[in-house]
């Protein structure tokens, strides 16, 4: 059997690459034949992997973190593709998600070649997403995460966020939820398909990505110290009970607010208003 797999020459800062031989000589002692479809950049990686989509690709294979299993979603999402993932990522939100899900190198790829598990996914007018789409300061800190060089691993949003922390402001948002109008003056949005994101911070407890829906959670116009309360919650998941702090829950979410930002999985979108919906069962992961 022949697989397509794309390797991320980013994720992890190397750590990708430096896994890539594992994952090609696991696969061929597997059976199967591998092939590194990987391009010059994500649009050339993505052409390859809807090319393999489009020619029948039983299934495709990303060695990387959040941002390489959103760009293999973008190819497999509501195909008969199955997607396999090798988590080697800065913070492997998604498959901390995912129960059960390995994170050894050899394990995971053996993984990779398993029946699959039918999940939900975002679709968005930019594209779908895996995790969880956020807005403001949460946004704010990807950015600056993905700017930064030091430290490695999760740390690097914690550090992002004290470097953040200092231009945290509040925005008016209206979020409809299934076609209810909610206002907010707020700092921080997210919508959830899975628990995490930032590298491990359970901003949605409850996110299931096979019931069909969306959990959003909204942090309202707090202050800097209450905000760094609030981190200090999230890693635990135990922020929800917290003044200030709102949940949802919906199919269908839309965000409006000027000059507002999205991202999904770590990667930046594009602007607000946005609507984002939960579509039952479009990928296909090897679990």
């Amino acid at each position: 059997m022949r697989v397509p797999v794309l390797i991320s020459p980013d994720a992890g800062r190397g750590e990708a690459e430096s896994a890539a031989g594992t994952v090609m000589a696991t696969l061929r002692a597997a059976g199967v034949e591998p092939v590194d479809i990987t391009g010059d950049g994500a649009t050339e990686s993505l052409a390859a992997a809807h090319t393999e989509v489009s020619s029948g690709a039983e299934r495709l294979i990303v060695v990387g973190g959040d941002g390489l299993v959103n760009l293999g979603l973008q190819a497999v999402a509501e195909s008969p593709t199955i997607m396999g993932i090798v988590p080697v990522g800065t913070g492997n939100d998604f498959v901390r998600g995912i129960a059960g899900f390995e994170t050894d190198v050899e394990a995971a790829t053996i993984q990779a070649l398993s029946q699959p598990t039918e999940l939900d996914a975002i679709r968005t007018p930019y594209g779908w997403i895996a995790s969880v789409a956020t807005a403001g300061f949460s946004g704010d800190v990807n950015g600056r995460a993905n700017r930064l060089r030091w430290p490695r691993g999760p740390r690097r949003y914690s550090v992002a966020t004290m470097l953040e922390l200092p231009r945290m402001r509040a925005r008016t948002i209206t979020l409809t939820v299934d076609g209810i109008d909610h206002e907010f003056d707020a700092v921080l949005i997210a919508v959830a398909n899975t628990a995490w994101f930032g590298g491990g911070m359970e901003i949605c407890p409850g996110a299931d990505p096979t019931d069909g829906t969306l959990e959003v959670t909204v942090v309202g116009d707090v202050g800097r110290v209450e905000m760094l309360r609030f981190f200090n919650r999230v890693f635990k998941g135990t922020h929800l009970n917290r003044s200030g702090v709102f949940t949802f829950r919906g199919r269908e979410v839309t965000i409006d607010s000027e000059g507002l930002e999205l991202w999904g999985d770590g990667e930046s979108l594009g602007s607000a208003p946005v609507t984002l919906e939960a579509r039952p069962g479009a990928l296909k992961l090897a679990l």
